[in-house]
């Protein structure tokens, strides 16, 4: 199903956010959670196979946007990162979902960390919606 593209979309540098207008919705994604949250191979992993988690991204700058068509836009950031392309409906759905969104970053973060110490996570997350 193909999101309608948001009516406005701003760039506040000064707080680095972006804003999207929806009709009467606006939603307002940080830069930060926007570059740990790239729909990008890098972040996703290639094939399905789990990538590598963005870390310590607290600072980054959001340098660019340029539309893709009618469906998406992509972000270049102040780390060079500029492979993702940012859907209306992915873009919707982060605004919308943040909290879901930072909790399954933060658990890839845990993950990555105990894989490089080869040890287990000493953290076990739970999704409480999905518990009966």
């Amino acid at each position: 199903m193909n999101q309608a593209p948001p009516d406005t979309i701003k760039l506040q540098r000064n707080t680095q956010q972006l804003q999207l207008s929806f009709g009467e919705k606006t939603l307002t994604l940080t830069a930060e959670l926007l570059r740990v949250c790239s729909p990008s191979a890098e972040i996703r992993g290639h094939g399905g196979d789990g990538g590598k988690p963005a870390l310590a991204k607290g600072q980054v700058a959001i340098i660019d946007v340029q539309l893709q068509g009618n469906y998406a836009i992509k972000l270049t950031f102040d780390d060079g990162h500029d492979s993702g392309i940012y859907t209306w409906q992915y873009l919707r759905d982060l605004g919308e979902n943040q909290a879901h969104h930072w909790q399954l970053y933060q658990e890839s973060v845990e993950r990555y960390k105990a894989q490089q110490l080869g040890q287990e996570s000493p953290v076990t997350w739970v999704d409480a919606r999905t518990q009966t």
